[in-house]
């Protein structure tokens, strides 16, 4: 014949609460489930607004660094001025982004000799992109350069 724990024994294993409850039973954690998903919410929400922002920094880098060449190689032809090459990268910058995006971009080109001679063409661009949350503004700094070699007249 099996012994059965009388109901007494098992209640004093859980333990029990006010009320009679007992701490394991489903009634003794009601509430804590909407509380849990809005922190887990919040939480999901950061992070992935966190990863957007890192996406859209490497992204304008990316055609800020593309545009800063095209920059360079359109300055570095034989009837242009090496000057008109940080003009054009705002230009090209602006078609593919935004006028906010170029706005906040100040590109430069400079003839250069290297150290084997040649010259070159370099377009430099400093800015910053902006931020998903406007409020925030324009946090992330940005610098990137492009190269061409100038062509002979």
């Amino acid at each position: 014949m099996k012994d059965h724990p009388s109901p007494h024994a098992s209640q004093a294993r859980r333990g029990t609460l006010k009320g009679g409850r007992s701490s394991t039973s489903p009634e003794g954690e009601r509430g804590s489930a909407v509380v849990d998903f809005v922190m887990v919410s919040l939480l999901i929400v950061t992070l992935l607004l966190a990863v957007l922002q890192v996406a859209v920094y490497v992204h304008v880098r990316n055609v800020v660094t593309a545009s800063a060449q095209v920059g360079a190689r359109f300055a570095a032809n034989a009837d242009v001025d090496s000057a008109v090459g940080g003009a054009r990268t705002v230009e090209v910058v602006a078609r593919a982004t935004s006028e906010q995006t170029a706005e906040g971009l100040a590109c430069t080109s400079a003839e250069e000799v290297d150290a084997s001679g040649l010259t070159l063409v370099v377009v430099r661009c400093t800015g910053s992109v902006p931020s998903l949350l406007a409020t925030l503004g324009n946090l992330l700094p940005l610098e990137v350069t492009g190269r061409a070699v100038k062509e002979l007249a």
